[in-house]
């Protein structure tokens, strides 16, 4: 990893996704978590101030110091305990079964092997725990121009912003690792270029 992967990007990460216009989405895809909780792609802290108070604690699992660093404040503001508890979403340092919820908001465009980290996520949810998720990716199918841009513009969005994918199938990926997926609202984020915006929200059931 190089200079501009390690200090920049996780910059230009916490002011793209510390917009206003996220914020009431951060409040949708926390709304009901409770127990112990895992987030993957904790980043800069920016789902913190929407954690409800049925939350016993969060293992945050962020592999960037700087981004962890800018979460500082965030986290220190809050009255549920975060800890930083793991690097790689794709091989969680978790037994089995360990948490009640879980939590995702754009992060599956990032991680490498989202496939892997979404297994990893199962196994350490509960048997009927909710891994709630708000996710961009792949437009929807009647929207073929969105599409074509999105897969022209992946590779420059990868390298810009960190291995970031314009085109990965949110749903598709969470039924293939097991999840049944029980709430589900697909639409672009407001103010957000419909290729970088193709937002996917809800909750998904461990089986």
């Amino acid at each position: 990893m190089g200079f501009y992967t390690e200090q920049v990007v996780p910059r230009i990460v916490n002011v793209a996704c510390g917009m206003k216009t996220a914020a009431p989405l951060r409040q949708r895809v926390c709304e009901g978590l409770s127990g112990t909780v895992v987030e993957i792609g904790f980043g800069s802290g920016h789902n913190v101030p929407f954690y409800p108070e049925a939350v016993a604690g969060v293992d945050a699992v962020e592999p960037s110091s700087v981004a962890w660093e800018l979460a500082g404040k965030r986290i220190k503001a809050s009255g549920v305990p975060v800890r930083r508890a793991g690097l790689d979403g794709q091989s969680l340092p978790f037994e089995d079964d360990s948490f009640d919820a879980a939590l995702s908001t754009w992060t599956l465009c990032t991680i490498p092997d989202a496939a892997a980290a979404l297994r990893e996520v199962r196994r350490v949810l509960e048997p009927g725990g909710e891994l709630h998720f708000v996710e961009h990716g792949l437009a929807p199918e009647a929207d073929d121009n969105v599409r074509r841009w999105q897969r022209r513009l992946d590779p420059l969005e990868q390298r810009i912003f960190g291995g970031c994918h314009l085109t990965r199938p949110i749903v598709d990926l969470l039924t293939t690792a097991g999840f049944k997926v029980t709430e589900l609202d697909v639409f672009y984020e407001k103010g957000a270029p419909k290729v970088m915006g193709a937002d996917s929200l809800g909750v998904a059931l461990s089986p």
